[in-house]
Protein backbone atom coordinates (compact mmCIF):
# COMPACT_ATOMS: atom_id res chain seq x y z
CA UNK A 1 0.00 0.00 0.00
CA UNK A 2 1.62 3.26 -1.13
CA UNK A 3 0.48 6.63 0.14
CA UNK A 4 1.17 9.73 -1.95
CA UNK A 5 -0.88 12.83 -1.33
CA UNK A 6 1.70 15.49 -2.13
CA UNK A 7 1.43 16.70 -5.71
CA UNK A 8 -2.22 17.75 -5.93
CA UNK A 9 -2.20 19.45 -2.53
CA UNK A 10 1.11 21.22 -3.22
CA UNK A 11 -0.35 22.73 -6.38
CA UNK A 12 -3.10 24.24 -4.23
CA UNK A 13 -0.76 25.48 -1.50
CA UNK A 14 2.99 25.10 -2.24
CA UNK A 15 5.43 24.09 0.48
CA UNK A 16 7.29 27.33 -0.21
CA UNK A 17 4.24 29.44 0.75
CA UNK A 18 4.98 31.95 3.50
CA UNK A 19 4.71 30.49 6.99
CA UNK A 20 5.81 32.50 10.00
CA UNK A 21 6.49 31.79 13.67
CA UNK A 22 3.47 32.86 15.68
CA UNK A 23 5.05 32.38 19.11
CA UNK A 24 7.92 30.65 20.88
CA UNK A 25 7.65 29.54 24.51
CA UNK A 26 10.18 27.88 26.82
CA UNK A 27 8.69 24.84 28.58
CA UNK A 28 10.51 22.41 30.92
CA UNK A 29 9.52 18.81 30.12
CA UNK A 30 9.60 15.62 32.16
CA UNK A 31 10.56 13.06 29.53
CA UNK A 32 11.58 10.31 31.93
CA UNK A 33 15.20 11.32 32.45
CA UNK A 34 16.79 12.07 35.81
CA UNK A 35 15.89 15.76 35.55
CA UNK A 36 13.49 17.88 33.48
CA UNK A 37 14.80 19.13 30.14
CA UNK A 38 14.32 22.51 28.56
CA UNK A 39 12.29 22.75 25.37
CA UNK A 40 11.11 25.50 23.08
CA UNK A 41 7.56 25.06 21.79
CA UNK A 42 6.92 26.92 18.55
CA UNK A 43 3.56 27.78 16.98
CA UNK A 44 2.97 28.98 13.42
CA UNK A 45 0.82 31.21 11.23
CA UNK A 46 -0.02 30.35 7.63
CA UNK A 47 0.11 26.54 7.65
CA UNK A 48 -1.66 24.98 4.68
CA UNK A 49 -4.19 22.96 6.66
CA UNK A 50 -4.86 25.64 9.29
CA UNK A 51 -4.36 23.21 12.19
CA UNK A 52 -2.58 23.96 15.45
CA UNK A 53 0.58 21.92 14.89
CA UNK A 54 3.60 22.39 17.17
CA UNK A 55 7.36 22.20 16.73
CA UNK A 56 9.18 21.22 19.93
CA UNK A 57 12.89 22.08 19.84
CA UNK A 58 15.18 20.07 22.12
CA UNK A 59 18.95 20.00 22.56
CA UNK A 60 21.52 21.32 20.13
CA UNK A 61 22.22 19.79 16.72
CA UNK A 62 26.02 19.59 16.90
CA UNK A 63 26.32 18.28 13.34
CA UNK A 64 24.16 21.08 11.98
CA UNK A 65 21.62 18.51 10.77
CA UNK A 66 18.74 18.18 13.26
CA UNK A 67 17.09 14.93 14.24
CA UNK A 68 13.38 15.27 13.48
CA UNK A 69 10.32 13.19 14.25
CA UNK A 70 6.91 13.80 12.73
CA UNK A 71 4.61 12.55 15.49
CA UNK A 72 0.90 12.35 14.75
CA UNK A 73 -1.29 13.13 17.73
CA UNK A 74 -2.68 10.07 19.52
CA UNK A 75 -4.73 10.99 22.57
CA UNK A 76 -5.28 7.38 23.61
CA UNK A 77 -1.61 6.43 23.31
CA UNK A 78 0.18 9.68 24.15
CA UNK A 79 -1.96 10.77 27.11
CA UNK A 80 -3.90 7.72 28.29
CA UNK A 81 -1.29 5.01 27.86
CA UNK A 82 -3.28 2.84 25.45
CA UNK A 83 -1.59 -0.47 24.65
CA UNK A 84 -3.39 -0.82 21.31
CA UNK A 85 -0.69 1.18 19.53
CA UNK A 86 2.97 2.12 20.02
CA UNK A 87 2.45 5.90 19.91
CA UNK A 88 3.07 6.72 23.55
CA UNK A 89 6.37 4.81 23.83
CA UNK A 90 7.49 6.22 20.46
CA UNK A 91 6.75 9.76 21.65
CA UNK A 92 8.78 9.32 24.84
CA UNK A 93 11.65 7.64 22.97
CA UNK A 94 11.70 10.40 20.36
CA UNK A 95 11.79 13.21 22.93
CA UNK A 96 14.74 11.59 24.71
CA UNK A 97 16.69 10.90 21.52
CA UNK A 98 16.08 14.36 20.11
CA UNK A 99 17.12 15.95 23.41
CA UNK A 100 20.38 13.98 23.28
CA UNK A 101 21.12 14.72 19.63
CA UNK A 102 19.41 18.07 19.03
CA UNK A 103 16.45 18.74 16.74
CA UNK A 104 12.68 18.98 16.57
CA UNK A 105 9.63 16.91 17.31
CA UNK A 106 6.72 18.09 15.15
CA UNK A 107 3.51 17.28 17.02
CA UNK A 108 0.93 17.05 14.25
CA UNK A 109 -2.81 17.18 14.92
CA UNK A 110 -3.60 14.15 12.75
CA UNK A 111 -5.43 11.81 15.12
CA UNK A 112 -6.13 8.34 13.75
CA UNK A 113 -3.91 8.79 10.67
CA UNK A 114 -6.04 11.80 9.79
CA UNK A 115 -9.57 10.45 10.39
CA UNK A 116 -10.09 11.98 13.84
CA UNK A 117 -10.53 10.69 17.37
CA UNK A 118 -14.15 9.45 17.18
CA UNK A 119 -13.53 7.63 13.90
CA UNK A 120 -10.37 6.09 15.33
CA UNK A 121 -12.34 4.68 18.25
CA UNK A 122 -14.95 3.35 15.80
CA UNK A 123 -12.08 1.72 13.90
CA UNK A 124 -10.98 0.03 17.14
CA UNK A 125 -14.37 -1.71 17.32
CA UNK A 126 -13.91 -2.96 13.76
CA UNK A 127 -10.45 -4.23 14.65
CA UNK A 128 -12.08 -6.22 17.44
CA UNK A 129 -14.17 -7.86 14.71
CA UNK A 130 -11.05 -8.96 12.83
CA UNK A 131 -10.20 -6.10 10.46
CA UNK A 132 -6.69 -4.70 10.58
CA UNK A 133 -6.04 -1.03 11.28
CA UNK A 134 -6.05 -0.02 7.59
CA UNK A 135 -9.05 -2.15 6.63
CA UNK A 136 -11.00 -0.68 9.54
CA UNK A 137 -10.46 2.88 8.27
CA UNK A 138 -11.64 1.87 4.82
CA UNK A 139 -14.73 0.15 6.24
CA UNK A 140 -15.61 3.50 7.81
CA UNK A 141 -15.46 5.13 4.38
CA UNK A 142 -12.16 6.85 5.09
CA UNK A 143 -8.68 6.52 3.64
CA UNK A 144 -6.32 3.92 5.04
CA UNK A 145 -3.95 6.80 5.83
CA UNK A 146 -5.18 10.34 5.17
CA UNK A 147 -2.12 12.17 6.45
CA UNK A 148 -0.40 14.81 4.36
CA UNK A 149 2.91 16.29 5.48
CA UNK A 150 2.76 19.59 3.60
CA UNK A 151 2.36 21.56 6.84
CA UNK A 152 5.27 19.63 8.34
CA UNK A 153 7.48 20.64 5.42
CA UNK A 154 6.38 24.26 5.86
CA UNK A 155 7.22 24.14 9.58
CA UNK A 156 10.67 22.72 8.87
CA UNK A 157 11.40 25.43 6.32
CA UNK A 158 10.23 28.07 8.75
CA UNK A 159 12.76 26.95 11.39
CA UNK A 160 15.53 26.58 8.78
CA UNK A 161 15.60 22.79 8.98
CA UNK A 162 15.61 21.98 5.27
CA UNK A 163 18.04 19.07 5.70
CA UNK A 164 17.21 16.58 8.43
CA UNK A 165 17.73 13.11 9.80
CA UNK A 166 14.26 11.61 10.16
CA UNK A 167 13.36 9.47 13.16
CA UNK A 168 10.62 7.24 11.78
CA UNK A 169 9.70 3.69 10.81
CA UNK A 170 7.29 4.94 8.13
CA UNK A 171 8.79 5.29 4.62
CA UNK A 172 5.87 7.46 3.48
CA UNK A 173 7.02 10.31 5.74
CA UNK A 174 10.44 10.44 4.11
CA UNK A 175 8.91 10.13 0.63
CA UNK A 176 6.45 12.96 1.19
CA UNK A 177 9.03 15.28 2.76
CA UNK A 178 11.46 14.61 -0.08
CA UNK A 179 8.76 15.37 -2.66
CA UNK A 180 8.10 18.63 -0.80
CA UNK A 181 11.74 19.71 -1.00
CA UNK A 182 13.03 18.70 2.44
CA UNK A 183 16.35 16.84 2.21
CA UNK A 184 16.17 13.65 4.27
CA UNK A 185 19.82 12.76 4.80
CA UNK A 186 19.06 9.63 6.80
CA UNK A 187 16.04 7.70 8.06
CA UNK A 188 16.49 6.28 11.55
CA UNK A 189 14.10 3.70 13.00
CA UNK A 190 12.62 3.91 16.46
CA UNK A 191 12.58 0.90 18.74
CA UNK A 192 9.98 -1.84 18.43
CA UNK A 193 7.48 -1.15 21.22
CA UNK A 194 5.49 -4.37 21.04
CA UNK A 195 3.00 -5.86 23.47
CA UNK A 196 0.24 -8.49 23.13
CA UNK A 197 -2.41 -5.82 22.49
CA UNK A 198 -0.65 -4.06 19.61
CA UNK A 199 1.10 -6.94 17.81
CA UNK A 200 -1.53 -7.25 15.03
CA UNK A 201 -1.55 -3.46 14.62
CA UNK A 202 2.24 -3.38 14.13
CA UNK A 203 2.14 -6.47 11.93
CA UNK A 204 -0.27 -4.64 9.58
CA UNK A 205 2.08 -1.64 9.49
CA UNK A 206 4.92 -3.90 8.37
CA UNK A 207 2.95 -5.93 5.81
CA UNK A 208 0.80 -3.17 4.30
CA UNK A 209 2.90 0.01 4.48
CA UNK A 210 6.44 -1.35 4.82
CA UNK A 211 7.17 0.11 8.24
CA UNK A 212 10.71 -0.68 9.43
CA UNK A 213 9.73 -2.62 12.56
CA UNK A 214 11.62 -5.83 13.28
CA UNK A 215 8.95 -8.10 14.70
CA UNK A 216 11.06 -11.21 14.14
CA UNK A 217 13.08 -10.56 17.31
CA UNK A 218 10.06 -9.93 19.52
CA UNK A 219 9.05 -12.39 22.20
CA UNK A 220 5.64 -11.74 23.76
Amino acid sequence: MTVNKVSEREQEYPASALVTVRSSTRVPLDIGLEAPVESEIITFDGLADGREHLAIRLGEADSGVPLVRLHSECLTGDALGSLRCDCGPQLREALARIHERGGYLLYLRQEGRGIGLYNKLDAYRLQDEGYDTYQANIRLGRGADERNYLSAAQMLRCVNAEEIDLLSNNPDKAAQLTALGIRVRDSISTGAHVNPSNYRYLEAKVSETNHAIDLGRVTL
